[in-house]
């Protein structure tokens, strides 16, 4: 059964100096889950969790929650709460106060607050922290703090703006499985930012992914991955070979010069279309065998797998594999038809999914971009 719809965004538009942030933007959040606003910097997901708290007005449109338009409504008598990337903790009071604080400004008795913040504290798992002050707590440390103190006033919506992007590795991912059971425990909507594919996949009931102010697809996190919308969405959302096809008729494509069955219909006769093929689902089998033959020009080992680039026809495609091949080797190609995945034409069509300027240190470079 579908959950009730907690919030809705109906035709939002936000501008700020004359450029658009968000353009026409539809979304329902549905109570009691996790859902993730996801896509580049500067595509908008920032400014929609600010209009949920009431800490954005929209130009046009109206903020729905439980069927109440929330125009005027200040973020302060909203049943949401935020956790900003900075996690806004008072340095000057201790652990104890700082989850304490919103009880306090409610103005519940004593008794009450002290059952509240050892109930929280438990919940992040700091029991025991009380007396401790915030400058001696380590980043995940202060991070949970944050999460004690936002839930404390158990609000009907906990937004959370990329909370996790200051952890190192290992932490983010212990942090990612807690908030997960954080949020299921307590039955609460979490609406969480991030710009990492991978965060918004292992933690999120539904994906939104975001680019230039509008959605481009709303789903779960296999619908994204497996049956992506559009070319920019495929290539967000973990490596796309995605290559110029035409759809010659139901269940048939041809591209990179030769004919595919596929499972994909619906499409006019000769329809020129974007194809999509994840590096995973390519079998590397010797030149006689293929149906595709390419030469490989770069090769990485990335512990679990090799990624391998192999022209095929001038075009680079990307091969993970747990085979390992050399560069120069000649390689013959099979991709099942479950591997092909057909996508309309659209604005994003030959921006991606050619891997002729591939390579890691590039990809590196533009983390430490998004981090900045």
């Amino acid at each position: 059964m579908e959950k009730e719809k907690i919030v809705e965004l109906e035709n939002v538009c936000v501008s700020f100096d004359g450029e658009q942030v968000l353009d026409g933007l539809n979304l329902e959040i549905r109570d009691k889950e996790f859902i993730t606003l996801l896509g580049p910097s500067g595509c908008g997901k920032t400014t929609t969790l600010r209009l949920i708290g009431g800490f954005q007005e929209p130009d046009e449109g109206h903020v729905l929650f439980e069927g109440v338009d929330q125009s005027g409504v200040p973020a302060y008598k909203r049943q949401v709460n935020t956790i900003f990337q900075r996690y806004a903790l008072f340095p000057h009071l201790n652990v104890y106060e700082n989850v304490a604080f919103g009880l306090r400004v409610k103005k519940m008795p004593e008794k009450e607050i002290r059952e509240k913040v050892s109930e929280m504290l438990a919940l992040v798992k700091l029991s025991g922290f009380e007396k401790r002050h915030i400058e001696t707590l380590s980043g995940g440390q202060q991070q949970r703090v944050a999460i004690a103190r936002a839930l404390a006033n158990h609000p009907k919506i906990l937004l959370l703006d990329e909370p996790l992007a200051a952890l190192d590795l290992k932490l983010r991912k212990d942090m990612q499985k807690e908030l997960r059971g954080i949020q299921r425990q307590l039955g609460i909507t979490f609406v969480f930012v991030t710009h990492d594919q991978e965060e918004a996949l292992t933690m999120s009931d539904r994906v939104v992914v975001m680019d230039e102010g509008k959605i481009q697809q709303v789903g779960t996190p296999q619908d994204i991955y497996n049956e992506p919308k559009n070319a920019f969405v495929a290539d967000f959302i973990g490596e796309s070979n995605i290559v110029d096809g035409v759809m010659l008729e139901d269940y048939s494509v041809r591209f990179s010069g030769q004919t595919f069955p596929c499972l994909d219909k619906g499409f006019e006769p000769n329809e020129a279309v974007d194809v999509v093929v994840r590096p995973e689902d390519v079998d590397i089998v010797p030149t006689e065998q293929g149906m595709l033959t390419g030469v490989v020009t770069s090769v990485a080992f990335l512990g679990v797998h090799y990624e391998i680039i192999v022209d095929i026809g001038g075009f680079k495609w990307m091969i993970q594999t747990t085979d390992e091949h050399k560069v120069d080797d000649k390689v013959g190609l099979i991709i099942e038809p479950d591997a092909i995945h057909i996508m309309k034409k659209s604005k994003y069509s030959g921006l991606y999914g050619d891997y002729s300027s591939y390579s890691e240190e590039m990809d590196h470079l533009s983390d430490v971009e998004e981090e900045e």
